[in-house]
């Protein structure tokens, strides 16, 4: 088992070794972005990425641009950061009874004291304020598919004990975004967006299912459920049933998208974009070891690149 104390000045356990939170920011701000984990920035990319397939699967779809879609995409940019933060804040108050429990966890900022209960309320509303200020800017569509985004946001945190599902409602919420960007820039959600937010649901299980592994001990001392604790041993299996049903979600969903627009082209370049996502996660399936904590939180942190993957080609598509 890895140390997982956390360090004297207050560094959360498994933060990224030398993030900048811990050596530039100014010390009475650590505490809070710690709490937004601001120190780990792989959950704002996960929650980013899905915004931007949507934007540029939209564009796709209509052949057209603007420099609001422009805006748009830097908007997600920095609501993803906010709406993570507050998403993490909420769940860090609703998790403080579990967290000092868990090796990993209890040397966050409200179990460690490092913020109290108040300030963190504080800081989560501060954080909802500014998103929706961002939130505003869109068109009316966005706007209400974004209030409606605070419900999976509020019931995630809850799941993990009602559920031994939790990665689906975290699925529901981090992948929100692909929803609502593909509508602010068409002012309507249509067909393709649903099936690309189906895929990046599926993603979501394939790789919150290697995070919650780091944790399945704890959690069964303390009756915290998860699709890790469900899976087991089988959780190779059901990896794989994630990856297929991820690729051929995305594929139909980029189908759907560029067929009735897009020239031969664009349309391999659409379609490559699914596939070598499949092979990036096949790629971790290869180097699974769920008994290997620094493996599994080394494979998670790789789905940043694994959600670029598809970007990549989509943006290309959106050249030629």
């Amino acid at each position: 088992m890895q140390d997982l104390k956390a360090a004297p000045d207050g560094q959360v356990a498994d933060a990224v070794k030398d993030n900048w939170v811990d050596t530039t920011a100014p010390a009475w701000t650590r505490p809070y972005l710690r709490l937004s984990r601001a120190d780990r920035p792989i959950g704002t990319w996960l929650l980013l990425l899905p915004c931007w397939w949507g934007l540029t699967l939209a564009m796709l779809h209509d052949q057209q641009a603007s420099w609001h879609d422009l805006w748009i995409a830097v908007g997600c940019g920095f609501g993803a950061w906010l709406m993570r933060g507050a998403g993490c804040t909420w769940n860090d108050i609703t998790d403080r009874d579990f967290d000092g429990s868990v090796d990993r966890t209890r040397s966050r900022p409200i179990p460690s004291g490092q913020v109290s209960m108040r300030g963190a309320v504080i800081w989560m509303c501060l954080q909802s304020l500014l998103a929706f200020g961002i939130l505003l800017t869109f068109n009316l569509a966005a706007i209400a598919l974004g209030i409606l985004a605070l419900l999976p946001v509020a019931i995630y945190p809850f799941a993990k004990r009602f559920t031994w599902w939790p990665q689906v409602f975290l699925g529901l919420a981090f992948n929100w975004g692909a929803l609502l960007a593909w509508t602010a820039h068409s002012g309507t959600l249509q067909a393709p967006a649903v099936v690309l937010y189906l895929a990046g649901i599926a993603w979501t299980l394939f790789y919150d299912t290697i995070y919650a592994h780091q944790d399945t001990e704890d959690d069964a001392l303390i009756g915290i459920k998860s699709t890790a604790r469900l899976f087991g041993d089988k959780s190779p299996a059901w990896l794989r049933r994630f990856l297929m049903a991820t690729v051929g979600l995305m594929g139909l969903a980029v189908i759907f998208t560029a067929l009735p627009q897009a020239n031969v082209m664009a349309m391999v370049l659409v379609l490559a974009g699914p596939w070598a996502m499949g092979w990036h996660m096949a790629w971790q399936l290869r180097g699974l070891d769920i008994e290997d904590s620094a493996k599994l939180l080394q494979l998670f942190r790789a789905n940043r690149d694994t959600g670029m993957i598809p970007l990549f080609f989509f943006v290309a598509a959106l050249l030629v």
